[in-house]
């Protein structure tokens, strides 16, 4: 499967916007995620963004079911009042809040408050609170590519099969031990090592069929993710495409050995990986429904599953690219 696609790019070519310094900001925020740095979060921003005398609004989500209602009223105040569309929390609720901004003409900014932070991290966005509201008080808008699955976004990476299961067994394991990057680590470990099914999945891409039987379909649109792997596409998504990644069906061991292989950013070497660059590919199952992870959250979608570039771009609150290749971390 590996190979390059040379098709023409590039929506993220766009030139940036300036945003007025007046306009106000509506910021999404998870209230049921970490109260007490939800609680610090927010004083923050009171104390910085009245501090510079611009007018914000808090759109607190108690639920997590409302996050995505809540998001679209956000963005529609923020379509009226010429303002910025403010997503706090991790990459799956920056990916709901960036869903509900894609398309409506609103600059998109990010307040990081997650594990990872792989959206926020690859665009030299800083971690620490004070210094990411500093940012949006002065940044530029950016445009920047998303990817889609079907009628879904996603910013950082979307997959099916095992990747998914260890999602869900990730979440498990936060609520009984918390949220840690060792827990995340561990509770990977423990997945790889059980039992697992192959897919059999049918993959068009310009004409071109390929059947795949692999246990994860990984597809990867955050260059920081796919540099840490070692996957040598990773380029490409400066080239207006996505990455997708299809280990070759092995057995439980080889499947550890990839897994350590990504983790020590050596994907590139090991020989029982598939690997595609491209703008849009159609992916067929034997199951009419499948399990879709996207920016760590886990969908159920019909197939078949349309993989594919945005057709415009989001515009972020960021760094000019000098100053944000040297914030990426």
């Amino acid at each position: 499967m590996t190979a390059l696609d040379t098709s023409t790019p590039s929506a993220t070519r766009a030139s940036p916007r300036t945003v007025d310094r007046n306009a106000p900001f509506f910021i999404v925020m998870n209230a049921g995620s970490g109260k007490k740095q939800g609680d610090e979060t927010k004083a923050l921003i009171e104390e910085k963004l009245g501090a510079a005398k611009r007018r914000f609004e808090f759109r607190l989500v108690e639920n997590a079911d409302e996050l995505v209602n809540v998001a679209q009223r956000a963005v529609a105040d923020a379509k009226a009042a010429r303002g910025v569309v403010v997503g706090a929390g991790g990459d799956g609720t920056l990916c709901a809040v960036a869903q509900a901004v894609y398309g409506s003409g609103c600059p998109f900014a990010v307040l990081p408050r997650g594990t990872f932070n792989y959206f926020s991290r690859d665009h030299g966005i800083p971690a620490e609170p004070a210094q990411a509201i500093a940012l949006m008080l002065r940044a530029r808008a950016f445009p920047v590519q998303v990817g889609f699955v079907n009628e879904q976004m996603f910013l950082v990476n979307a997959s099916l099969g095992l990747y998914p299961k260890l999602l869900e067994d990730r979440e498990a394991y936060k609520q009984r031990f918390g949220r840690s990057r060792l827990v995340a680590l561990w509770s990977a470990l423990v997945t790889l090592l059980r039992p697992h099914r192959h897919l059999r999945l049918h993959i068009d891409h310009e004409g071109e069929q390929h059947d795949v039987r692999t246990s994860t379909l990984f597809v990867g649109n955050n260059r920081l993710q796919l540099e840490q792997i070692g996957t040598k596409e990773a380029p490409s998504l400066q080239q207006s495409k996505l990455v997708a990644i299809a280990p070759r069906a092995v057995g439980r061991l080889r499947q550890l050995v990839l897994s350590l292989h990504g983790a020590a950013g050596a994907l590139g070497d090991a020989d029982d990986v598939n690997r595609l660059a491209f703008r849009q590919i159609t992916v067929r199952s034997p199951s009419r429904r499948v399990k879709i992870a996207t920016d760590g959250e886990v969908h159920r979608l019909k197939t078949p599953l349309v993989f594919r570039v945005g057709d415009e771009p989001l515009y972020l609150l960021k760094y000019e690219p000098d100053v944000a290749e040297e914030h990426r971390a």
